[in-house]
């Protein structure tokens, strides 16, 4: 992918529910190579943003470019961690073989995983330390382990840009900090990884850009510039919980947007 083309790039997107405006007119430029938090309130459009990237709902108006071209000829560029309460997990396969999955859109549907993919596989696994679980099957998983899962899932395509909707939801302590580092690690490998969120407090320390959204694209930016207490207002609309410095060299500490 070519470093000075945005990673993605959306214009004037619209997508509404039974007319009812989900986004309405957003533009986003998306550089290559930042960990990006997508941040607002509930019903903010942040989940449909994410589906409208890739296709998976349809538009009203605007269109979206992945590297300079349409989602559709660029598929292999991208990996997806959809939230993890939108699957089945009572589906009769094991973690090894949910993993391998990862690798069908290099296969094609008509070749059959090998050992190249389940060795890829058993080391995606490996990064999220989950090899022991390997042959376990999934309903047998915690929330946490079924979210290291779907981690390993997406890092066996190598995209180059990764989507994960509220990767941290329902996971415990240890297991977030192992998805912090694992994507902190996409990031220092040349990825771009865009997560939407919803810890306020979090988002200095995990990321280094934030879109702020709320229907409307609010800020979008590098942390240090746009998480700010007034955009955080604009999009929140009122008390919210936020960081706040008390002077430009303090800590970040909890406050309340009044």
């Amino acid at each position: 992918m070519q470093s000075d083309l945005p990673a993605i790039e959306i214009t004037d997107l619209t997508v509404a529910y039974r007319d009812r405006p989900v986004l309405w007119d957003v533009d986003l430029r998306v550089p290559t190579g930042i960990l990006m938090a997508i941040v607002g309130p509930n019903g903010a459009g942040k989940t449909t943003l994410i589906k409208a990237i890739l296709g998976l709902v349809k538009p009203a108006a605007g269109q979206v470019q992945i590297a300079g071209k349409p989602y559709a000829q660029q598929r292999s560029l991208v990996g997806y961690v959809p939230q993890r309460g939108s699957v089945d997990w009572d589906f009769p396969t094991n973690v090894l073989d949910v993993v391998m999955m990862g690798r069908y859109g290099s296969l094609g549907w008509f070749r059959r995983p090998g050992q190249p993919e389940r060795d890829l596989a058993l080391a995606a696994l490996e990064k999220v330390r989950m090899v022991d679980f390997a042959q376990r099957q999934i309903s047998q998983l915690s929330g946490g382990q079924q979210q290291r899962v779907f981690l390993a899932r997406a890092l066996v395509q190598d995209a180059a840009i990764y989507f994960m909707d509220e990767p941290f939801q329902g996971v415990d302590a240890t297991t977030e900090r192992a998805i912090v580092a694992l994507l902190q690690d996409l990031r220092a490998a040349g990825k771009t990884v865009v997560v939407v969120h919803h810890d306020l407090q979090t988002v200095p320390e995990y990321f280094d850009w934030v879109t702020l959204l709320n229907v409307r694209r609010i800020a979008s930016g590098p942390v240090d510039e746009v998480f700010t207490e007034e955009n955080l207002r604009l999009a929140y609309g009122g008390r919210v919980a936020f960081l706040s410095r008390a002077s430009e060299h303090a800590p970040y500490t909890n406050g309340v947007v009044q």
